[in-house]
């Protein structure tokens, strides 16, 4: 089960030619881990950073076609593997038929202090019901 999105590509996020510059995806990415935390998990980053955190540790990312200003992604995040502490996850964005971005990342739930820790028993049950059969 997938969580998806839509976010319009606004001025803000682009170069002076009008195209999404690339460092503007990861805010993007940022936003949709937000939202499905909020949304799909029932827990919005703004009460769960209060205590703890859930950084990133890994993220890899592809661009496959240019995004142009007032174009609107489609956001797909996909969770594929949820550890003791960390969830990875694959999101895509497409405009229309197009692919305009693949990315790969990684969560660690962790303390204040950074150590980490086991996910809310909340959490981890959303998530794992999100996780593709094997």
């Amino acid at each position: 089960m997938a969580f998806d999105v839509q976010i319009p590509v606004r001025f803000k996020h682009c170069d002076p030619a009008g195209i999404v510059f690339f460092p503007r995806y990861f805010e993007m990415i940022n936003d949709v881990v937000e939202d499905w935390f909020a949304q799909s998990l029932g827990t919005p980053f703004e009460v769960l950073v209060k205590e703890n955190g859930a950084p990133t540790v890994e993220i890899s990312a592809g661009f496959t076609a240019p995004s142009l200003h007032g174009d609107v992604l489609d956001f797909r995040l996909a969770p594929v593997r949820l550890g003791r502490s960390s969830v990875s996850y694959e999101i895509t964005a497409h405009c229309g038929d197009e692919l305009r971005l693949r990315c790969s990342g990684t969560l660690v739930y962790i303390q204040r202090m950074g150590k980490s820790q086991p996910w809310p028993d909340s959490i981890r049950e959303r998530i794992e019901a999100q996780l593709p059969s094997s």
